[in-house]
């Protein structure tokens, strides 16, 4: 069972540990230009786009589950038909971002209150990557559909391939042109479209002869649809209660100034590092319990939950020793801005706490995830949000400032995690007859 978790969790890591480098990359970038804005600027633009395309996450996340459980019960037609549908949804909502762009931005900079010069700074980023929408939402489909199939190589050769040409052509632009965040952004939009043209090639090559199973009458069959929507609906609210935390803490961190944006924002790269890399295990977790609920194989099951927590304990403590000892080293990587540094210095025993107090809202979300268990998801994720986090802030803010808002974020991830092993019966073990 340890080979099965492995050979889908390791390309998971791989490909997932280039997207936080990514945005560690961007970062970097910003902070070895000498102001503290441009960090900033690329912090509220990142923002936005976390809302906008973190709310077509459960495109990955409803089509992997409902492919891996196909998969499992050997069902080739709804293999394929189930990546169409998402595909169909990724368009859809695609065109709806081009032609609503304007309003989008409208909106966005007047809810979000922050320094005029960082707000500047946030639109030129903003204007250039929007661009990226259908190439962003599609490889969400398309990600959840492979992995579904139990293949993660290929989503890890399509990311590491395009992050090196994200970062290649953003550093390009940035030093080269003179371009600064609007060298990022651009550097974002031309790689995302090379993913999709590469996922492309890659169903071509490896999975055409699925094609004969596919049929428009099959494509939008009643009954299917209706199950995939109510799926993909508890995930999306799941969703945006996690893009209303994040753009919460975003937001509360600019009200207060930009040097605080600057730290937390640096600072939650190292939450995104720990959350990529368990990714990995989560979406093992997505593929094998989603075809072993497919197979009715309840036995096979409980061994991999078990094996992933174990890794899950391991990591966690890992990361642990790691930002123990290493804190202000990796924050030196990502900035030579010293009053930058020496302020995000007192937050750093939050990140310390974060591994062992997160991993098992992680793997939980893969197990939902595989077993299309999306009402508990959303259940559990809405708790969190409004019974932990929201209280938790507003009681500490006035007195621990800064510190109440790093707490909160602890308190919501733990929570999480103790919300779905609550439910984890009735949630799971349910769907086994």
């Amino acid at each position: 069972m340890n080979k099965k978790i492995l050979d889908i969790a390791l390309p998971n890591i791989i490909s997932n540990i280039t997207i936080p480098l990514l945005g560690i990359v961007d970062l970097a970038l910003m902070g070895h230009l000498g102001e503290v804005d441009f960090i900033g600027g690329i912090a509220l633009g990142g923002t936005i786009f976390n809302f906008l395309y973190w709310g077509f996450a459960f495109l990955r996340m409803g089509t992997s589950g409902i492919t891996a459980q196909a998969y499992g019960a050997r069902k080739l037609n709804e293999s394929i038909l189930s990546l169409g549908r998402a595909l169909l949804v990724a368009a859809a909502g695609s065109i709806l971002i081009l032609l609503l762009q304007k309003p989008i931005a409208l909106l966005s900079f007047n809810y979000i209150d922050s320094e005029a010069s960082v707000e500047t700074i946030a639109r030129s980023y903003y204007n250039i990557r929007i661009w990226a929408a259908p190439a962003t939402i599609s490889l969400y489909a398309l990600t959840g559909w492979f992995i579904g199939m139990q293949n993660s190589k290929i989503p890890m050769t399509i990311a590491i391939i395009c992050n090196i040409i994200n970062i290649s052509l953003s550093a390009f632009f940035v030093y080269g042109l003179n371009l600064d965040a609007r060298g990022v952004a651009l550097g974002t939009v031309i790689a995302q479209y090379c993913g999709l043209i590469l996922a492309s090639f890659f169903i071509w090559r490896y999975y055409r002869r699925l094609f004969k199973y596919w049929t428009n009458r099959g494509l939008l069959k009643i009954a299917e649809l209706k199950h995939f929507v109510l799926i993909n609906k508890d995930i999306f609210i799941r969703t945006l209660c996690i893009i209303f935390v994040f753009t919460f803490f975003t937001t509360e961190s600019a009200s207060s100034n930009k040097t605080i944006l600057a730290v937390n924002s640096l600072l939650l790269q190292f939450l995104f590092i720990f959350s990529y890399l368990m990714d990995g295990f989560a979406y093992a977790a997505e593929a094998l319990v989603g075809r072993f609920v497919g197979a009715q194989n309840r036995k096979n099951l409980l061994t991999t939950i078990r094996y992933l927590f174990i890794w899950g304990i391991g990591i966690s403590l890992g990361f642990t020793l790691i930002y123990a000892l290493a804190g202000n080293s990796i924050l030196s990587m990502l900035t030579n801005n010293s009053e930058t540094i020496h302020a995000a210095s007192p937050y750093l025993k939050w990140l310390i706490l974060l591994p062992i107090l997160s991993f098992a809202s992680f793997l939980y979300d893969g197990i939902y995830i595989g077993a299309t268990a999306s009402v508990y998801m959303r259940k559990t994720m809405m708790a969190a949000t409004l019974l932990v986090f929201i209280p938790v802030y507003f009681g500490l803010k006035d007195i621990l400032l800064n510190h109440g808002l790093w707490i909160a974020m602890l308190a919501f991830m733990l929570s999480r995690g103790l919300f779905q092993a609550f439910y984890f019966k009735k949630a799971i073990l349910i769907k086994f007859k």
